[in-house]
């Protein structure tokens, strides 16, 4: 039998059983999102007669949306016509006009011409720190690789690339789907191809501070200062041993840094018993990054399927922003939980 009520009742089941997307709107501030883009990149103004472009912070809301599930251009278009609880969050229930995929990719665009990207990424932490959540207990300096589709060229055109030329028989379609950005480099005896992701995560509450998008072939170390978060409220650095640098350390320390950086044996020398306790103490604090990284690639975060380093620094910032987010969710329960525990 029809029941005129049904959608309403099981709304509210919905919000009982605990929907993510309330949360999330309950905690960001997406009209200051959508200020901030419009702010750099005002919207186009409709051709004479031609339908008006959606709103900055739908936009907003949608591309997050995308980054919170870890979802591609067509698929977020596809579940938010299928997903009633997508729609609500993005306030379309009654509207017949829901943006595309190839909206979407146009929004994205928009946001890496005017390099945006970073101001969202920063603006989110504001928001996140207004809740009591700032970068404190000290931080996990650390990188990652991120993948990106393999390019294929012949011996003809990689002797082209290699002296930065482009080849002339390359159509300008073509070179669109050309990543010449991507790098290979190996980790553990394995090859990759992609970008790299050197970030700073507070030890107190596991939330990306920076994040350096680099190609892969970068060394760990090159970005160690960039991605240095100077508003954490303790002078504690944590690191691997790929980052080890002698008159970096000297210097920073001169300048009251507290580092913390584990030691690699020498050729043909193992480590003394004391080096590897002081390692193995380290290893347990700095695992705190290792978990923000899994949590990240499972939001989608291990692959690029965008061409070039632009794209890959939009699409990693907004991954790291809607990581922050997903993770102050989970503070903000937390803590209003009986007996909530530091995790």
């Amino acid at each position: 039998m029809d029941d005129l009520f049904a959608q309403n009742q099981r709304i509210s089941k919905l919000t009982k059983l605990g929907n993510p997307l309330l949360e999330l709107d309950s905690l960001v501030d997406f009209a200051a999102l959508a200020a901030l883009v419009d702010a750099k990149a005002p919207r186009t103004a409709p051709a004479l007669g031609g339908r008006p472009a959606y709103g900055t912070e739908l936009m907003v809301r949608m591309i997050i949306l995308q980054q919170f599930f870890g979802l591609s251009d067509d698929q977020v278009e596809y579940q938010i016509n299928d997903r009633s609880s997508f729609q609500r969050f993005l306030r379309l229930e009654r509207s017949s006009q829901i943006p595309d995929s190839k909206t979407l990719w146009a929004f994205r665009e928009r946001i890496k011409k005017a390099e945006v990207s970073a101001d969202l990424f920063v603006d989110a932490k504001r928001q996140i720190g207004a809740k009591g959540y700032i970068a404190r207990g000290g931080q996990v300096i650390d990188g990652t690789l991120i993948r990106a589709p393999v390019q294929h060229f012949t011996k003809e055109e990689k002797a082209i690339l290699d002296q930065g030329k482009i080849p002339e028989d390359w159509s300008k379609a073509k070179r669109a789907q050309k990543d010449l950005d991507a790098t290979w480099t190996q980790k553990h005896g394995k090859s990759y191809f992609g970008y790299k992701a050197s970030v700073s995560v507070d030890v107190a509450n596991k939330l990306i501070q920076t994040d350096v998008i680099s190609t892969a072939s970068a060394h760990d170390t090159k970005h160690f200062e960039a991605a240095l978060d100077k508003a954490n409220t303790s002078r504690l650095v944590l690191a691997d041993k790929g980052y080890a640098d002698g008159p970096r350390e000297a210097r920073l320390k001169a300048d009251g840094w507290l580092l913390e950086i584990q030691r690699k044996a020498k050729k043909g020398k193992k480590l003394s018993a004391c080096q590897a306790q002081r390692n193995k103490r380290i290893a347990k604090i700095r695992a705190r990054g290792e978990h923000v990284f899994a949590t990240v690639k499972q939001m989608g975060g291990g692959l690029v399927r965008t061409i070039g380093l632009a794209r890959a620094k939009v699409q990693l910032t907004l991954n790291a922003l809607a990581y922050n987010f997903k993770r102050a969710m989970f503070l903000v329960r937390r803590d209003a939980a009986p007996g909530g525990s530091y995790a």
